[in-house]
């Protein structure tokens, strides 16, 4: 197969698991707990479900790392690394920001990416060497080159309530920088946002692979750079990750290094 059929595959499954979360979004969901506040509805296994058939279909002997099923590892060097639904908790309250992120990773690197945002029409894709995209347009990232003048997004980790190392530590030290920060519960959404120009900068904690693959592709293929909090080349099991248009990245990654990851005041 072709990288432009490669392509075309990942653009299909984005869109078509896109579809059906459209169509179900404002039912009554079934919800179920994966722990405090991190929860998974019939929705994510649908999605994923649907993902996980397309690719089994068209490529068995390919592995899969996905959110809401054990991972299949074949010994196969081309690996897809999905997200079905992320922004669960808004999608459960009928908030219309959640999306799909589907990756490619071949021998190690993320080697195609795709972030569908149904309710917007929206699909990000990236390949490597090719550039960023957004609906067949080229993106580039922001501008923008003070921190005071950028608008960042993070998010929390689901055991904030247990952990003292939770992110409110680094928002307020951030906050008190940039000129805002939005925190939409989309990992993947946001990273698109960055590639897009719409956000100037990203971090989180505990963040996964399947929140960051397509993402990380996408943002530096628009012209930006990921790493993680100590500013050194970001892995998929990094435990966090810093991103960004490129020219506030520095002082992001300073005020991070600077800030007590235990202050909890």
């Amino acid at each position: 197969m072709t990288w432009s059929m490669y392509r075309q595959f990942i653009e299909t499954v984005a869109l078509e698991a896109g579809a059906l979360l459209r169509e179900r979004v404002h039912s009554c969901h079934t919800v179920e707990y994966k722990g405090e506040i991190n929860l998974v509805t019939e929705a994510d296994r649908l999605s994923e479900a649907l993902i996980v058939e397309r690719i089994r279909s068209a490529f068995p002997d390919h592995d899969i790392l996905a959110e809401e099923s054990p991972e299949t590892a074949q010994g196969s060097c081309f690996r897809w690394v999905i997200d079905p639904l992320d922004g669960t908790t808004n999608y459960a309250h009928g908030l219309p920001i959640f999306c799909v992120s589907i990756a490619l990773e071949v021998e190690g690197v993320i080697r195609l990416g795709a972030v569908c945002n149904p309710m917007l029409a929206e699909l990000f894709v990236a390949e490597e060497g090719k550039g960023a995209f957004l609906n067949g347009r080229r993106l580039a990232v922001s501008r923008t080159a003070e921190l005071s003048r950028g608008l960042l997004a993070t998010g929390f980790p689901y055991d904030i309530r247990e952990d003292r190392n939770n992110n409110m530590n680094y928002f307020r030290a951030l906050a008190l920088h940039a000129q805002a920060i939005r925190r939409t519960g989309a990992a993947a959404l946001d990273m698109a946002y960055v590639a897009a120009g719409r956000f100037d900068g990203f971090w989180e904690l505990k963040i996964m692979p399947w929140d960051t693959a397509a993402g990380w592709l996408l943002i530096t293929e628009a012209g930006g750079k990921v790493t993680d909090f100590r500013d050194a080349p970001y892995q998929l099991r990094s435990p966090h990750i810093l991103a960004s248009n490129g020219a506030i990245h520095g002082e992001m990654a300073a005020i991070l290094a600077a800030t007590d990851p235990l202050d909890t005041r």
